[in-house]
């Protein structure tokens, strides 16, 4: 499946399910830090969508889109135990882009392929909007929170990474 077939995929589910959005272009990018402040929102409340490997055993493998705030990092320790795995690691750039549907840099917080299993950290959902790339690098959408609840009714998981800051204050 192409980025445009993924997006457009995309469009027309928002759109049966009567989902309001809105739709931002802006400058081919992916990394989150910089395509948040092109669409002018705080980095937490972009969706950074990562997708990854967990071994069960010898012979088990399962994918995880792992999604949390743009100001997080994922924490492939906790998603390995939820699931009662024996590996963690991201999956490769090409089963990545192959479960997605799209680019590195515009996962989209939506599991389309029945291989994904959708864990969304809580702390996203405490901003009223989430902002991601939609499937393009040149064009993001911005959903209410409550809307994208609704629609996906994600498994919620703790799944951010918690950083302790150092003795000296940084992090």
């Amino acid at each position: 499946m192409s980025e445009y077939e993924t997006y457009s995929r995309l469009i027309s589910y928002l759109d049966e399910n009567s989902v309001p959005y809105r739709l931002i272009d802006h400058e081919a990018e992916g990394r989150t830090e910089i395509v948040s402040a092109m669409r002018g929102n705080q980095v937490s409340q972009a969706a950074k969508c990562i997708i990854l490997m967990i071994k069960i055993g010898k012979k088990v493998t399962r994918y995880v889109l792992a999604v949390v705030p743009g100001n997080a990092r994922v924490d492939m320790n906790a998603v390995k135990a939820l699931l009662g795995g024996t590996y963690a690691a991201f999956a490769s750039k090409e089963i990545a882009e192959r479960l997605a549907g799209s680019v590195a840099g515009t996962v989209l917080p939506f599991a389309f392929d029945p291989e994904l299993e959708l864990m969304v950290d809580p702390s996203l959902l405490e901003n009223d909007e989430i902002y991601f790339n939609a499937a393009r690098l040149d064009r993001s959408m911005f959903l209410k929170t409550s809307d994208y609840v609704n629609l996906v009714k994600p498994r919620l998981e703790h799944i951010v990474q918690i950083e302790i800051p150092s003795s000296d204050g940084s992090t």
